[in-house]
């Protein structure tokens, strides 16, 4: 397989499986570019590479560099800017829980916590406040593990998932 086939089929199996993360396919794509450059990238290089316009690249430019996964760099003499990925993996995994989190599970914990002081007078209100605490709990942990994760290094991680399969 030459380079240029390769390069192609790993941004293009990178946005498809982003897209069942609930991520724009698009912005993996240029992070996925990005990712696999040897050296930082102009909007028109990402616009020719992946055939977009200079909208959808500059808008999901700056979502990644939101994410923390996209850094921008300023070449002297060159009014243009460059891009590049963070390229160690470990931070790139940490910079997406940490993005994740904040816009999905703090949410859900934040509405379960409002939830959690509903009446408890009738047998249906028990119910429904016994399985709302049951799914707070559950979404506590669930922060607390992903909190534990983000400040963990990486070594951590291998050998805690070492043990769990042993």
């Amino acid at each position: 397989m030459e380079l240029k086939e390769a390069k192609d089929k790993f941004i293009n199996t990178w946005g498809t499986l982003a897209t069942e993360w609930g991520i724009n396919r698009t912005m993996a794509q240029v992070h996925a570019l990005l990712l696999v450059s040897c050296k930082p990238l102009n909007a028109d290089d990402i616009m020719d590479e992946l055939q977009i316009s200079r909208g959808n690249a500059n808008m999901n430019i700056r979502a990644l560099m939101d994410w923390g996964l996209v850094f921008k760099e300023v070449k002297c003499g060159d009014r243009k800017e460059y891009f590049s990925a963070e390229k160690d993996m470990w931070k790139v995994i940490k910079q997406i829980i940490i993005h994740r989190k904040k816009k999905e599970l703090e949410p859900v914990i934040k509405v379960l916590d409002e939830l959690s002081v509903v009446e408890n007078s009738c047998p249906e209100s028990k119910a429904f406040c016994e399985r709302i605490q049951d799914i707070r709990l559950f979404s506590i942990k669930a922060d607390n593990t992903l909190d534990s994760l983000i400040k963990a290094d990486s070594n951590w991680l291998v050998g805690s998932f070492l043990k769990m399969i042993r």
